[in-house]
């Protein structure tokens, strides 16, 4: 287990993406994860830069939306960390049981057709190639 850094332990420079997380999440609470990456500050820095671009700046996927997403590709790489966060902030954002069922039929079915057409080597029809 890595060790978490604590936000009255960590550097300037950690308190500094922390202070960012906190003003931009509206909230005094810094996760887990954020604590476990502040044992390396670069990637710290880098990695909430990419995810403020990608889930919190505006777009056209909605923010729920994003979040479904995020809980998809979570439960195929297995990242129980991720499964867990994603999952609550999209009930935040009005997330469904209903729903997230929905989402982990896609996903069961999306892997097990996946791994059939590359079992089988299926060619990619033509039609389908842009």
């Amino acid at each position: 287990m890595s060790h978490l850094v604590e936000y009255d332990d960590a550097s300037d420079e950690v308190r500094a993406v922390y202070d960012d997380i906190r003003a931009t999440r509206q909230t005094d609470y810094i996760n887990n994860f954020w604590k476990a990456l502040a044992n390396h500050p670069p990637t710290l820095r880098r990695t909430w830069e990419t995810i403020k671009e990608v889930m919190i700046a505006p777009g056209e996927l909605d923010p729920l939306t994003r979040e479904l997403i995020y809980i998809a590709v979570s439960v195929t790489n297995g990242c129980e960390y991720c499964i867990a966060s994603h999952t609550a902030a999209a009930r935040s954002k009005g997330m469904s049981e209903t729903v997230l069922g929905e989402v982990l039929a896609i996903v069961a079915t999306a892997n097990t057709t996946n791994r059939l057409a590359n079992g089988y080597r299926v060619p990619v029809d033509e039609q389908f190639k842009t």
